[in-house]
C-alpha cells in the first residue's frame, strides 16, 4: 500500500509519499509543485498524515535551520548507476556544494558518461532529503534542478552555501 500527505514548506506544498512500516513510513518520494516529473497522488493510494509525523517534524527543524542532517528510512529504487550517484549526493555536507565534474571524478565516471550523472541527479525522487540541490555547475552556475532553479538558490541561500543577493 502506498501512502502520503503534504506539507506546507517555504518551497510551497510539498507531497510526501511512502510506504508503511512498523515505526511509521518509508519515503519513497518527496516532490514540490511544478517539479519535473512528480508523481500525482494516485487513486489507491492513502491519506495519512500520521504515517509522515517524524518526516514533517525533521523536514520543518530543517526549514527554521535547527536542523541540518536528516535521519528517516527512505526506499532504495533506481538503478544501481543512480543507486551510486544518489549515495554520493548524501555524502555533500550541509552549506557546501559540489560540481559535476568533482562528483563524476569521486565516482571514477568518465567525461562521457557525465551526461549520464547528470540524469541520474535529475531522476532523484527525494528532493531535499537527498540533497541534489548541492550539485553545481564548474562556473559556479546554477544547472537544472527538478524542483526549479529559482528553489535551487533558495535551498542554498539557505544552507549558506550561496550568499542571498540584493536586488
Amino acid at each position: 500500500m502506498t501512502v502520503h500527505t503534504t506539507m506546507t514548506s517555504p518551497l510551497g506544498e510539498l507531497l510526501l509519499v511512502g510506504e508503511p512500516t512498523p515505526d511509521g513510513v518509508s519515503l519513497t518520494s518527496l516532490s514540490m509543485p511544478g517539479q519535473r516529473n512528480a508523481p500525482a497522488v494516485q487513486s489507491g493510494w492513502a491519506r495519512d498524515p500520521g504515517r509522515f509525523s517524524e518526516i514533517a517534524r525533521q523536514l520543518a527543524a530543517y526549514f527554521s535551520g535547527e536542523l541540518t542532517e536528516f535521519d528517516m528510512e527512505f526506499t532504495r529504487g533506481g538503478t544501481d548507476f543512480q543507486q551510486r550517484v544518489w549515495s554520493a549526493l548524501e555524502e555533500i555536507p550541509y552549506g557546501t556544494s559540489t560540481t559535476y565534474g568533482a562528483l563524476a571524478g569521486r565516482l571514477g565516471v568518465d567525461r562521457a558518461r557525465v551526461q549520464a550523472l547528470g540524469a541520474a541527479i535529475g531522476a532523484n525522487p527525494l528532493l531535499l532529503v537527498r540533497p541534489c540541490h548541492r550539485v553545481i555547475g564548474a562556473d559556479g552556475s546554477m544547472r537544472g534542478y527538478a524542483g526549479g532553479v529559482e528553489r535551487k538558490v533558495q535551498l542554498l541561500t539557505h544552507e549558506g552555501a550561496l550568499q542571498p543577493t540584493l536586488v
